[in-house]
């Protein structure tokens, strides 16, 4: 992945409000990574990574801008 991406994976939105994160990371010689992130309403870090990825509704799915 480059520098400048648009994305570094989908976030989604579940009925509890539970804030689900996508996330894959590539590096040099075909390496990669992927993870699941999850913010429940009650995560001190939850307005925060609501307000990154610009919010989101229930079942709703958008892109994870890049953290700089």
């Amino acid at each position: 992945m480059s520098d400048e991406q648009d994305s570094i994976g989908m976030a989604t939105m579940s009925k509890d409000g539970t804030i689900h994160l996508f996330l894959r990371a590539e590096g040099p010689g075909g390496i990669h990574g992927d993870a699941l992130l999850t913010y429940e309403k009650s995560d001190p870090e939850y307005q925060d990574v609501m307000k990154h990825i610009g919010g989101i509704m229930v079942g709703e799915e958008k892109p994870v801008p890049p953290w700089n």
